[in-house]
């Protein structure tokens, strides 16, 4: 019996690393040829509250064109986190979406 929980724990690690390791490979640029549009100006509405970070929009690409889509208000996942906002880089390849992401 207790080696079938041990094989059992075994298997559970190993499905979580496998897990994690399929999220990071799958990730994919898609290159677009067509430079993005200047960013619009948005007006920042006043926060719903204390703790809340602004997220500005930014131009997405839908496979055709750019849409923008509108800034929001959010709260960090955690305390002490700073927003890096999503920004268009560009390539010989094309231009490629850098999604925005937290830090401490």
């Amino acid at each position: 019996m207790r080696s079938l929980l041990r094989f059992a724990a075994v298997i559970l690690v190993a499905a979580m690393f496998v897990g994690s390791a399929d999220a990071s490979w799958f990730h994919r640029r898609v290159y677009v040829t067509i430079a993005p549009p200047e960013p619009m100006v948005e007006r920042v509405v006043v926060s719903p509250g204390p703790g809340y970070v602004w997220q500005p929009g930014y131009h997405a690409w839908n496979g055709r064109s750019y849409a923008w889509t509108a800034g929001t208000w959010v709260r960090p996942p955690h305390r002490y986190r700073q927003w890096i906002p999503g920004h268009w880089i560009s390539t010989r390849r094309g231009y490629y979406w850098e999604a925005g992401h937290w830090v401490r």
